[in-house]
């Protein structure tokens, strides 16, 4: 699988929960590689990769980290839109 097409899949389980639930990298890591067949650690590289771009972010609440879609008046205010 393309690395583009993993990322898309990546950023449409990520809506799919969008609102719903809090991910955490693990959550996410085991959902995409069930449903796309491909190993955790491919997905794990590209859910990196989409942090480091601002795609996604990491966020804390109560000791607990999560993986989410930034909004965009976060995206505005680093300057990535």
């Amino acid at each position: 699988m393309e690395k583009e097409e993993l990322k898309e899949k990546v950023y449409a389980y990520m809506l799919k929960y969008k609102g719903k639930k809090k991910l955490k990298e693990k959550d996410v890591c085991k959902g995409v590689s069930g449903e796309a067949g491909i190993g955790a650690d491919e997905v794990k590289k590209a859910l990196r990769e989409m942090i480091d771009a601002g795609k996604l972010m990491y966020s804390y609440a109560g000791g607990a980290s999560s993986v989410e879609i930034p909004s965009e008046e976060y995206l505005r205010e680093k300057g990535l839109i």
